[in-house]
């Protein structure tokens, strides 16, 4: 198809280049001579224009042909490609294929697994929720058993020394008498509920259980009106600074008990009332030395003083294994003194016995000297 184009655009330029010199000739000169030689120019140019055309349809069905055989050969190529490419095509995809099918299997037996054991744990925890509601319940029953019994003064009086003893033991053990002592008599004839031996400058401690609950029930009451809220929370600021009262003049005993003493509240929510909302309180128990403590705070304290007491044990054990280290010191000095004079001796010693060993040799060479005497020969000599 190329070569076409380019032997038609040949002719037209040869044809116009053939007009060109019509025209130059038919201007110029119409003689004779000169149109021969237009006809023999145009002669030539005919014949180059011929041999040029058969050259180019030559090379034109050559190029057809080289064509037809490149296309042949790169439809067989081609196609040998393409269905190889395609086999492996095809093989890669039933792998892939295969893998999905297999992860997919996976991942469905995966989730039904996970699903069961999401069931099972569904169930042991609708199991545990329902053992949680029976103790729920029983707890309530509890609850409001003992709101019952702490309706009663001496009642919530017990409530408290038997907290108080509870915590005491759990630090420090049961009837450690050397430490704490439970109903305590002092010279005064008080009697607390627990007193702390503790070291000084804390010193012995008194501990006293006090419960004002009435009037804090009524204080938080909001079924109430606000006057008698207001008149229950007076009442409540009274009844705590009587206690406080209560507890310095019979448990600050000079030169027998320390200078301070503890107020123990068994109820977290009356302690965190009073610090949260009545700081008249905490001044006024500051003043006359007694301080508050919940059971959470009470074991922080007791905890804390045990923590001491260990330390003061390990201290005076430090001392003791000190002196006798000192000690041991001293008689170490001893001993080596002792085993440089026997170190001397023994190297007199050894400088004796080698000396005795170099005599013993010498000796007993002069045994063996005798021993060695030609007694034949002397018998000879004394006959001549």
């Amino acid at each position: 198809m190329t070569l076409t184009l380019e032997l038609v655009l040949l002719i037209l330029i040869a044809l116009g280049i053939l007009l060109l010199l019509i025209r130059s000739f038919i201007k110029t000169d119409n003689t004779h001579n000169q149109q021969e030689l237009l006809n023999r120019n145009f002669n030539n140019l005919t014949d180059r224009l011929d041999i040029k055309i058969n050259d180019l349809n030559q090379r034109n069905l050559e190029f057809e042909r080289t064509i037809t055989s490149s296309l042949i050969q790169f439809h067989d190529r081609t196609t040998t490609t393409m269905g190889t490419q395609f086999d492996k095509l095809q093989e890669s995809v039933e792998k892939r294929l295969m893998l999905m099918d297999r992860r997919m299997s996976e991942s469905l037996e995966e989730g039904f697994k996970k699903t069961n054991q999401t069931f099972t744990d569904i169930v042991e925890r609708l199991s545990k929720i329902d053992e949680a509601q029976k103790k729920i319940d029983a707890l309530s029953f509890e609850i409001v058993s003992l709101q019952n019994v702490l309706t009663d003064k001496k009642t919530r009086g017990a409530f408290g020394e038997v907290q108080l003893a509870h915590i005491l033991a759990s630090i420090f053990g049961e009837k450690n008498d050397k430490i704490y002592q439970l109903q305590y008599t002092f010279s005064t004839g008080s009697r607390s509920d627990a007193v702390l031996f503790a070291p000084e400058p804390l010193g012995t401690l008194a501990i006293d259980s006090k419960f004002p609950l009435e009037n804090y029930r009524r204080m938080v009451d909001v079924n109430l009106s606000p006057e008698a809220r207001t008149l229950a929370t007076k009442t409540f600021v009274s009844d705590v600074k009587a206690h406080i009262d209560a507890i310095a003049n019979k448990y600050i005993i000079p030169n027998e008990t320390s200078n301070q003493a503890i107020m123990f509240v068994p109820a977290e929510a009356i302690f965190a009332t009073i610090n949260a909302y009545h700081e008249d309180i905490i001044d006024y128990s500051q003043k006359r030395r007694v301080w508050l403590a919940s059971p959470t705070t009470l074991m922080s304290t007791l905890t804390t003083i045990q923590t001491i007491l260990i330390n003061l044990e390990r201290e005076k054990y430090a001392a003791e294994i000190h002196d006798h280290l000192r000690k041991l010191s001293v008689e170490f000095d001893r001993y080596r003194s002792r085993w440089n004079n026997l170190s001397r001796h023994m190297d007199t010693l050894h400088t004796d016995f080698k000396q005795l060993d170099i005599t013993t040799e010498k000796i007993t060479k002069r045994f063996d000297d005798i021993s060695n005497v030609d007694v034949q020969n002397t018998d000879a000599i004394s006959n001549e």
